[in-house]
């Protein structure tokens, strides 16, 4: 039986966001395997209400963990890199990422008590040896420092996993996009046979712009405000950042830093040694004894995030400052799918204030850190790949790269998670599906999505609570009647009635018709009680509520 090459993603492969990605080499059922990326998206309060972060299930990876080699993190995006300190105790494997990355999960993971070390790799020509894969770390340009793409040579042939990344020859912060490096790497060996990559941008048509082209366009916006401005985009957009301060600075404002994800990036990315020549900035108590004409505030929160400044700021005061009318707010960011209702929200309320709200418009204020087509089509032709498999993407944009890589005469397939290709043929070919699912951080503990915590949650935010309390004496009859307290209900319905009070007398009516054989059960009481208190409140609010009922025994002594 020949060897295996398989690719199997396990999250980011049909959506944008927890990313996870397995290779393997060897006999069927035997690979040894090395895990790329281990990530989370966000929950909403529609599908996932009350959850703090949402991760690949790694049911799998555990089932096969003595199979694992090693992981790799190519950059520190929450969706890359936000799973570690939660999964790395399933699955205990070394961990490797470069400096900057390797320092914030190395913080994640020390503030969950993981003990662990993260260690740090150089870029190409460091290699790291896990089984039969020989992995480089290649800088790439995106929105966060030090973003990497993976050479994973294997037996079979050489496999480039892209990573998240866009074509910039001037990032600001971070290295650009080599074309002579990678040309070379496409030269080397026999060629590159698979390319896994990323797929978000696949129908922006126009090409990527460079960071360095927000600049000049944002200190002019900056110059033109007559009160103060304060603007937002991703924490980890470092290169963001400096470009916002830069503007600001040069507009002759001073700076000040809101939130406290987005100083711990920038103190990182200077202790790493990536972030150079950061304009002085001064704190918050300083920034309120400042004239509003002379201050720019860069805070967190661009996505609508209830807990960050921006959204603080919409509400009122944070930290002693205040939008007033006159000022201006930049979202020097794109709006994430999904994050439209909270964005919108911010929005609205800094126009009830007065606030100038401005968005990207058109790219002048902001630049994507993804590979439009025309710059993924180049990539293609710049490594030629033998096959390509589209990654980081919603079904829809993997699809239309399939497509396009296959107009160019290039092998394609799709893998959604839980998907498994072998790629050590000429064509990919599916071999497998594999089991995935969620897992939830609900709180600081990890439930699979289909516990029926989150669903039972919803349930009784549709439809509210009743809790049931009832006294069964040594008899085996009720001792007064039953009692019942609401939650989430109105307190009256149709009859115009207390429905604590109608319900209660329901339930009392219940018991008293019910045989000597429901009495003497707890689990039958329960169950007539159950269905007598939604059949009562159905008629009174036209709700049938989520029931606990409680039944408490007297016993002889």
């Amino acid at each position: 039986m020949s060897d295996r090459l398989i690719y199997l993603p396990l999250g980011g492969a049909g959506e944008i966001g927890m990313n996870a990605y397995v290779y393997g080499y060897g006999p069927e059922g035997a690979e040894r395997l090395i895990v790329v990326d281990l990530g989370v998206t966000f929950p909403d309060m529609d599908g996932s209400p009350g959850v703090d972060l949402i991760m690949a299930d790694a049911g799998w990876l555990e089932d096969n963990a003595d199979r694992i080699e090693a992981i790799f993190i190519t950059h520190a995006h929450e969706d890359h890199i936000g799973a570690l300190p939660f999964l790395w105790p399933k699955l205990r494997k070394p961990v490797y990422a470069r400096a900057f990355t390797a320092s914030l999960g190395q913080q994640k993971l020390n503030e969950n008590g993981v003990n662990t070390q993260v260690t740090v790799v150089e870029p190409r020509p460091e290699v790291i040896e896990a089984g039969p894969f020989k992995v480089q770390f290649v800088p790439i340009s995106h929105s966060i420092p030090e973003s990497s793409a993976l050479i994973i040579d294997t037996p079979a042939g050489r496999v480039v996993h892209s990573g998240d990344f866009k074509l910039d020859a001037n990032p600001i912060v971070g290295e650009p996009f080599d074309v002579n490096m990678w040309h070379e790497i496409a030269q080397e060996g026999e060629g590159i046979k698979v390319l896994t990559c990323d797929s978000t941008n696949i129908f922006s048509h126009l090409p990527g712009k460079s960071e360095a082209t927000l600049i000049e366009p944002l200190t002019k916006l900056i110059q033109m405000q007559e009160g103060m401005i304060v603007a937002t985009t991703f924490a980890s957009n470092v290169a963001r950042l400096k470009t916002l301060a830069d503007a600001g600075v040069a507009a002759g404002r001073s700076v000040c830093l809101l939130g406290r994800s987005m100083k711990r990036m920038v103190q990182t990315a200077k202790e790493t040694g990536v972030l150079k020549g950061f304009p002085s900035v001064i704190q918050p108590e300083e920034a309120a004894e400042i004239p509003r004409e002379n201050l720019m505030l860069i805070v967190t929160g661009s996505q609508g995030e209830r807990r960050a400044a921006s959204a603080a700021l919409s509400r009122g005061k944070y930290l002693g400052l205040e939008m007033k009318e006159g000022d201006a707010f930049l979202f020097s960011s794109k709006t994430i799918p999904g994050n439209e209702i909270g964005v919108i929200k911010i929005m609205n309320a800094f126009s009830e204030m007065g606030v100038e709200v401005i968005g990207d418009r058109g790219g002048l204020y902001h630049v994507s850190g993804h590979a439009n087509r025309p710059d993924l089509e180049a990539v293609h032709d710049l490594l030629r790949p033998k096959m390509l498999i589209p990654m980081h993407g919603e079904h829809r944009h993997l699809r239309e790269h399939m497509k396009l890589a296959q107009s160019k005469g290039i092998a394609s397939e799709i893998a959604t998670n839980g998907t498994m290709l072998d790629l050590a043929g000429d064509t990919p070919k599916v071999v497998e599906y594999i089991e995935t699912g969620r897992l939830y951080l609900d709180g600081t503990v990890l439930i699979g999505a289909l516990d029926g915590v989150v669903r039972e949650r919803i349930r009784m935010a549709l439809n509210g609570h009743i809790m049931v309390n009832v006294i069964i004496d040594e008899d085996g009859g009720p001792l007064g009647d039953p009692w019942v307290e609401t939650m989430g209900l109105p307190p009256k319905g149709r009859s115009g009635i207390a429905l604590e009070e109608v319900l209660e007398q329901e339930l009392t009516e219940a018991l008293d018709r019910a045989p000597g054989k429901v009495l003497g059960d707890d689990d039958k009481i329960e169950d007539l009680l159950r269905r007598q208190a939604r059949t009562c409140s159905l008629e009174e609010i036209g709700k049938k509520p989520e029931v606990t009922v409680v039944v408490s025994r007297l016993m002889d002594e």
